[in-house]
């Protein structure tokens, strides 16, 4: 334990500090921007001081190429968009998270700095674990009082993010249990995560979790009979948890309740299931076909949705945005890009997907190795077939550019020689 406090210590008395305040403040809504603002300061006084900065860190100027694929979708869809003012005000947004990435690649330049901040970030999904086993419990959290049918943590009820978030970024968790405890730790530690992310609620947070899962299975097993087995033991300690939480919080029976609806064969029992996101899909698909180059506006989902949905619509009546607004988003990320982007959108996204794969591929082993947490936290959050929230919103895309930032940081990061780790 020394050693972590000691860890920790050295990040947050280092220019790790507002980067890993991005993910400190995230419970709290715009706070969390303060570190991005930090980091904003950083960047202008780095380039002040040496202006041809980037061409000594292909980190660097990779996350520029990777950021630039995502901001130009958005820009794309701007001109034409069905809400201008919106659309163009989340480009102007986007273009924060320039200095996101650019401070993380420059901030963290050692390994020693890159496991420093792993550590750091596994320190706060402790804190909102232990606070989610204490809502889960007590009703009460840092939070404040539990939603009905979810255990919202220290997000609080108001804010329905602590299973996606959870899920999404509990590599980092799982990996500072391996190295500190080795594998006894990591199961304790997936085990000690699984309760609040299945009580949390969101179906998707259990699909993404068990893609950590399957990711850690089989780093660890290096072989496919020993990842069969290690598959088998968490499909069995997946099933021992859902069962007893079945058995004893309503909150998940409520939620498994309703994903056994699904089984019942009809598309209104399907519908259900997806809480209405049939009926969104379906939406967008209308969008999509009515403006296929550069889509419906980036951000202006819902204020098309009434113009392409049925007078009857689910979500038009329920208002969840606001009154005859309709769904907010496209809740999938391809549809989210077709449908807010279009094809350029997408061809965009597909061209960055496939500069970072080959990044990864031409970094070698050990760099793959050291970014193995915030790769698997990455790719979780892009899975492609899951539903998600809305990677162009102020608070997912923050969380987003973040891991892309410390992603392209990771990849280049130097080995410590000589003590340099102490500098």
């Amino acid at each position: 334990m020394t050693s972590l406090g000691t860890t920790l210590g050295a990040a947050l008395r280092s220019p790790l500090l507002p980067f890993w305040l991005v993910i400190a403040l995230l419970p709290f809504g715009r706070s969390a921007e303060l570190g991005t603002f930090l980091c904003l300061l950083g960047v202008v006084l780095l380039f002040a001081r040496q202006r041809d900065a980037l061409r000594e860190h292909a980190g660097a100027r990779m996350s520029l190429w990777l950021l630039g694929a995502f901001i130009t979708a958005a820009l794309l869809s701007a001109f034409d968009s069905y809400a201008p003012g919106k659309s163009w005000g989340t480009v102007a947004g986007q273009l924060r998270y320039v200095p996101l990435v650019l401070y993380a690649c420059f901030a963290i330049r050692r390994d020693s700095k890159l496991q420093s901040l792993f550590v750091a970030v596994a320190l706060v999904l402790a804190l909102w674990v232990l606070d989610a086993w204490v809502q889960a419990l007590t009703g009460w959290s840092l939070g404040g009082r539990a939603e009905a049918e979810r255990v919202s943590g220290i997000f609080g009820a108001d804010n329905l993010k602590l299973g996606p978030t959870l899920a999404v970024l509990s590599p980092f968790a799982l990996w500072a249990a391996r190295r500190r405890w080795g594998l006894r730790g990591l199961l304790i530690a997936f085990a000690l995560v699984l309760g609040p992310v299945l009580l949390a609620g969101s179906r998707a947070a259990w699909l993404s979790y068990a893609l950590v899962a399957l990711g850690f299975a089989w780093h660890e097993a290096r072989s496919l009979r020993r990842f069969a087995l290690f598959c088998l033991l968490g499909a069995a300690l997946l099933a021992l948890a859902g069962g007893v939480a079945w058995k004893t919080s309503p909150r998940f029976q409520v939620r498994m309740d309703r994903t056994l609806l699904a089984l019942h064969g009809t598309d209104s029992s399907l519908d259900a299931a997806l809480s209405g996101r049939l009926d969104i899909w379906e939406t967008s698909a209308r969008m999509i076909a009515d403006h296929p180059i550069n889509g419906v506006g980036v951000r202006a989902f819902r204020y098309a949705y009434p113009h392409y949905a049925p007078p009857d619509d689910h979500f038009l009546v329920a208002e969840p945005c606001g009154a005859g607004m309709g769904a907010c988003h496209a809740h999938q990320i391809v549809l989210e890009i077709l449908t807010e982007t279009g094809a350029l959108g997408l061809l965009l996204w597909l061209a960055a997907v496939a500069l970072a794969w080959r990044a990864w591929r031409s970094v070698g082993a050990a760099a793959r190795s050291r970014a193995f947490p915030v790769t698997l936290a990455l790719g979780v959050m892009l899975f492609p077939l899951n539903t998600s929230l809305a990677f162009y919103s102020a608070w997912w895309g923050l969380l987003f550019a973040w891991l892309l930032g410390l992603w392209c940081a990771a990849l280049y990061v130097v080995a410590d020689v000589d003590g340099a780790s102490r500098r």
